[in-house]
Order: C-alpha cells, then sequence, then structure tokens
C-alpha cells in the first residue's frame, strides 16, 4: 500500500508571513499524524523562508511514525541533517528565486558531490532519496551515487493543460519506476499532486510513498488538517485497491 508523506512547509510560510509563532507546522504535524500520515516531510532551506532549525529539532523529538528532510547539498545543511538525523533525507535542487521545487536534481552532473554524502548518511543509518526528473540517465546515476530511493518528480504531469500530456508524462513516470526497480532503487513521487490527480500515479507508478503538501494544506483551510490527511489517505486506499485489483 504506497503511504502518504505530509509536507508541513506551507504552514511555516503562513507563519513567516507575519514572522510569529503561529501557526506552527510542529502542532500541524501532530494533526497529520492524527490523521493518518505515515511521514512528515519539511524542506530547511538555506534561506530558511519557512523551516526553521528549531522546527527540525521539535519534529526530530515529536514526530513517531517517520521524518523525511528535504534538503541541499550545502554544507551547512549537510551539518545540521546528520546531527539531528531524520530517518530520510532526500536531496533536492534548491534556487533562491523559486516558489518551489521547480524540477528534478541533476544527479548526473553532481554525482561526485552526492556520492560521498550519500555514503556519510547510509553510514549513520538514514535512509537516502534523491528527487530527480523520470530519465534513464538521472535514474542510473542515482543508482550509482549509492542512493536507496528515488523520488520521481510529478510536477510536469500535474502541470499538463491536455489529457494527452498527461497521459504522457504518465507513461514517462511508469517507465521511470520500472527502470528504477530493475536497478534495484525504490520508488517514491511527488510534486504537485492534489486531490484530483493523485488516482494515476498511485494506480500508475505504484510507489512506497507519496509526498504531498499544498494541496493537502489548503484543502485543511476549510475542514482542518487532520480531516484533510484523512481525506488523501482514503483516495490512496481506493486506488491503491484498484491497482491491485485492475478495476
Amino acid at each position: 500500500m504506497t503511504k502518504l508523506g505530509v509536507n508541513v512547509d506551507h504552514v511555516a510560510t503562513l507563519r513567516q508571513a507575519r514572522r510569529t509563532y503561529e501557526p506552527d507546522p510542529v502542532t500541524a504535524a501532530s494533526l497529520a499524524d492524527l490523521g493518518g500520515a505515515d511521514i512528515i516531510t519539511i524542506h530547511l532551506r538555506e534561506d530558511r523562508r519557512h523551516i526553521h532549525e528549531r522546527d527540525l529539532k521539535l519534529l526530530r523529538q515529536t514526530v513517531f511514525t517517520k521524518l523525511n528532510l528535504e534538503m541541499s547539498v550545502a554544507d551547512e545543511i549537510v551539518e545540521l541533517a546528520l546531527a539531528e538525523q531524520p530517518a530520510q533525507v532526500t536531496f533536492v535542487p534548491e534556487k533562491r528565486e523559486e516558489v518551489t521545487t521547480e524540477g528534478g536534481l541533476d544527479v548526473v552532473s553532481q554525482a561526485k558531490v552526492l556520492g560521498p554524502l550519500i555514503k556519510r548518511f547510509r553510514e549513520k543509518n538514514i535512509t537516502v532519496s534523491l528527487f530527480i526528473d523520470p530519465e534513464a540517465r538521472q535514474i542510473q546515476a542515482s543508482r550509482d551515487a549509492g542512493a536507496e530511493f528515488v523520488e520521481l518528480h510529478t510536477g510536469a504531469f500535474a502541470n499538463a493543460t491536455t489529457e494527452a500530456q498527461q497521459l504522457d508524462m504518465l507513461e514517462k513516470l511508469r517507465s521511470g519506476a520500472g527502470l528504477s526497480r530493475e536497478l534495484g532503487l525504490r520508488v517514491n513521487a511527488g510534486h504537485g499532486l492534489t486531490y484530483k490527480n493523485v488516482g494515476p500515479i498511485v494506480e500508475k507508478i505504484g510507489a512506497e510513498e507519496l509526498h504531498i503538501g499544498h494541496s493537502i494544506i489548503s484543502r485543511a483551510v476549510f475542514v482542518g488538517i487532520k480531516k484533510a490527511v484523512e481525506e488523501m489517505k482514503e483516495l490512496i486506499y481506493k486506488h491503491s485497491i484498484m491497482a491491485k485489483t485492475g478495476g
């Protein structure tokens, strides 16, 4: 069954809009856990635009499911992550001017940097995932670098404006997931997933984990975090069963 990772960054973004103490992403994580979240995901950026060290430290102490830390390869962030030891780290590309992560990590060009970093984390029994586009060369490079997981970037699928484009991107993701498994990699997926488009991803990709943030937090404005997570979990469960039964 596909697991749900809930990204609480957007709660911290709202907090930072007034530079105050609320809403607290740590509280949001607790409510997401009550709603059935299997993983809590946060992204500690170099510019600290939303999640801060305080959040990482408290979540490390209070998340009893699985804490997944998205991060760049910046030395400062690497050392913080090694010190706090979340259950999983996901290396992602990071640009200061972007609103959200815009594409997958270029593992091919960063292999010499990533290889030694991945080794350091795995020596501490921290699972390492690489957020990549579903391209054969990036998948191969991820395996060669020593990653255990790849998280396939679903943004192009989510942003498709026609059914033909969506089906094309879905096939690329399905093919990328298949190649990843053939090479011994485990497969996660995420970015831009919503209550409306998550079904085909669950049914066709068979990812172990889906990491979803904006859509769940947006829904939570109206129904609360616990209910919003419950609704997404129900959708994932429904489509997981459909994938197994062919229905």
